[in-house]
């Protein structure tokens, strides 16, 4: 974990990503190679540098477009947001996220199947549009409801793409009849749902300190009317059924395999998935108790920016 630390920072460094000294605390205390380290416990020195870069750097959109100002100005965000997509699928890159974008993709996609390029993009792509959405919904004085918030929520986590690269150390790469299992479906569903609830219940003081609305237990006090202990029970209640639903999924997959006659390798690698997404659930929820961006909401310290950082802007 240490040397995966050393590399990420290094990394870095070499990408024109210098951090000023707010957003160098921020992320010590945000512990990327302990969040890899926790999920994929079996990887490689390899593949955890690699994952870690690629956790740094969704770091530094997260912190760039939740709280500072480009996620207060729909077309800034709505600009910054289509150049990252753009890059990411081959144009040329003119800022160091964009520089730092091209080079963890060229280090990541050699090699890997059509289907599985497709899902990962896919996957990454929806992601980093959630940010527009939450900043429009912001500029309109618009909170969205639960429901609204529960899909928007599975692709804001960034979640998806990390089950995407865990096929990478897992050494798997699932065709894309096996990606399309209900049940793979459904178990990659409640792994990402209770990553995004899990994340909310941590991050809510933070958050409310912000004043940032798109969480799932604002969303619970605000529509119950309750006091936030009472939104943070419910919270923890939900959880508790999301981890229900990953158990039910893991059962449900195993039934549709032999069902669809899915035999050798590919039977393998989705049995491989069954296995390792419990112990990813399960190191994403001992992260989100150890690193100090979510154990101490009082240390947060909004950089006092009025445009998009110099990592950002052309």
């Amino acid at each position: 974990m240490e040397a995966t630390k050393s590399a990420a920072w290094r990394w870095a460094e070499e990408n024109g990503l210098s951090l000023s000294p707010a957003a160098r605390k921020k992320m010590l205390r945000t512990r990327p190679e302990l969040w890899i380290s926790l999920i994929f416990p079996g990887a490689s020195q390899q593949h955890l540098d690699l994952f870690c870069q690629w956790l740094f750097w969704a770091f530094l959109v997260d912190d760039e477009f939740d709280d500072g100002p480009a996620g207060r100005d729909p077309r800034v965000c709505g600009r910054a947001i289509a150049r990252l997509v753009d890059v990411l699928d081959g144009a040329g890159p003119q800022v160091p996220m964009e520089h730092a974008l091209v080079e963890l993709r060229e280090r990541t996609c050699p090699g890997r199947s059509p289907d599985w390029v497709r899902q990962f993009r896919r996957d990454t792509v929806a992601w980093l549009w959630t940010y527009y959405a939450e900043t429009v919904e912001r500029a309109a004085g618009k909170v969205p409801s639960r429901a609204e918030f529960t899909l928007h929520r599975r692709d804001s986590v960034a979640m998806q793409p990390f089950l995407d690269l865990h096929e990478i150390t897992a050494g798997i790469d699932l065709p894309e009849y096996a990606r399309s299992l209900p049940a793979y479906i459904a178990l990659r569903t409640a792994v990402t749902d209770h990553s995004g609830l899990c994340n909310d219940i941590c991050s809510f003081e933070k958050e409310a300190l912000l004043g940032y609305e798109h969480n799932a237990v604002r969303l619970i006090q605000r529509d119950r009317g309750s006091t936030l202990q009472e939104a943070v029970d419910e919270a923890g209640v939900q959880l508790a059924r999301i981890a229900e639903r990953v158990r039910r999924a893991e059962g449900e997959l195993i039934g549709e395999i032999a069902a669809a006659g899915i035999e050798g390798p590919v039977r393998e690698a989705l049995e491989r998935c069954v296995r390792d997404y419990r112990g990813l659930v399960r190191g994403d929820f001992d992260y989100h108790a150890r690193a100090e961006r979510y154990t101490r909401p009082d240390l947060t310290e909004p950089e006092g920016r009025e445009t998009l950082s110099r990592h950002f802007a052309a």
